[in-house]
């Protein structure tokens, strides 16, 4: 390309939008490293403090979601549209993209809408099993559409989709640590099997509860727990756990590389991008999605997996009482872990942010043949 590549990003609200944006951005400047890449977030949301620290410039526009009830947000949803797609414009005639590039997230809509009727090249990245409002809209006027499982022609025009995965961060994808150091450094016992708790970056309630009721009788199969729990459920864990051996508690884990190292099962909910780690270190795993995800994507997400006999499931409200059945059911399975192992190899997509790198830049090339 002869002229400055100029790339617009916007994806935000959560952590499934927002870090797979950023590894896309990342695809994107180890092939182009002059590249000039701008992100476009909502006020108030994640990303406007999770992009400056990954290195990229970001702008907001003043957008929101809708209530599920009457409020004065509500009625103000119309007027935050409109000038938002206002802003949007004027971002994009000032700053001159060769694409834009969505991931989700409030700020994307008007951003991606604004750029398509511009006609210029934009690609939606789709991390769940079940598509967002957003990029359902968003799918009719886009060029490309990027999906992580198959089906999603029920929700998208089937000539603009391509499944690429979803980008998980390097340090996950590739695992340096070893068993042994990963272990020393949650100060786990090598000689039991370790599960592995991870409810999100905010905990889980229900999962945590779940486990804190079962902790006698997770060890008695043998397991010492690595327990992520979030700030919420901290106490009640620490609490629970008090009189037991086994049992490493934190509020948060930073070295996701060596908690996935040093597991050999583990209990999670059902995000988009937890799945495409776990399925990534190719470790069996209990999925407890969450029931109030949107249009309970979490559910879906899982099920993809649990059909094709790589995960297994269970309803938040049955957590309590079928847990330890269905994990001693996978921990004394070896047969069972195996065949889940085998399974998850379909879902693996390595390459995800570099395929979806590839797709923006072929739109780019097409658009400047």
């Amino acid at each position: 390309m002869n002229k400055k590549l100029k790339i617009i990003v916007s994806g935000g609200g959560t952590g499934g939008h927002i870090f797979p944006a950023i590894a896309i951005a990342n695809a994107i400047k180890e092939q182009y490293r002059k590249a000039d890449i701008l992100f476009v977030g909502a006020h108030g949301k994640m990303e406007m403090e999770k992009v400056p620290l990954a290195g990229y410039p970001i702008t907001g526009l003043r957008i929101s979601g809708m209530q599920r009830k009457l409020t004065v947000k509500n009625l103000l949803f119309p007027f935050k549209v409109l000038f938002s797609l206002i802003k949007a414009f004027f971002i994009i005639k000032r700053f001159k993209p060769n694409i834009v590039i969505g991931t989700g997230g409030y700020a994307s809509g008007p951003l991606l809408y604004v750029a398509s009727k511009l006609k210029i090249p934009t690609l939606i990245h789709e991390q769940n099993a079940y598509p967002g409002i957003t990029n359902k809209l968003l799918s009719r006027s886009v060029s490309k559409v990027c999906v992580s499982y198959n089906g999603m022609e029920k929700y998208f025009p089937k000539d603009k989709i391509i499944i690429t995965g979803n980008p998980i961060r390097k340090e996950i994808q590739y695992l340096e640590p070893s068993k042994k150091e990963s272990l020393d450094f949650f100060d786990l016992d090598p000689a039991k099997k370790t599960l592995l708790v991870i409810g999100g970056s905010q905990g889980a309630k229900q999962i945590n509860l779940a486990i804190g009721n079962n902790i006698q009788s997770l060890l008695d199969l043998g397991l010492q727990v690595l327990w992520q729990t979030g700030s919420s459920s901290l106490k009640m864990a620490q609490e629970k756990a008090a009189n037991h051996k086994g049992i490493v508690i934190r509020e948060f884990i930073q070295r996701m590389d060596m908690a996935y190292m040093s597991s050999d099962f583990i209990i999670s909910r059902a995000g988009a991008i937890a799945i495409a780690e776990i399925v990534s270190v190719s470790k069996p795993a209990i999925f407890i999605p969450l029931p109030t995800a949107a249009e309970d994507h979490q559910t879906q997400n899982a099920l993809s997996l649990v059909h094709g006999d790589a995960a297994i499931m269970i309803r938040e409200k049955d957590a309590t009482a079928t847990l330890v059945e269905n994990l001693s059911k996978l921990i004394n399975d070896d047969d069972l872990q195996r065949k889940i192992i085998r399974n998850l190899e379909k879902y693996i997509h390595p390459l995800a942010a570099h395929d979806i790198a590839n797709e923006a830049m072929a739109l780019v090339n097409n658009k400047n043949d």
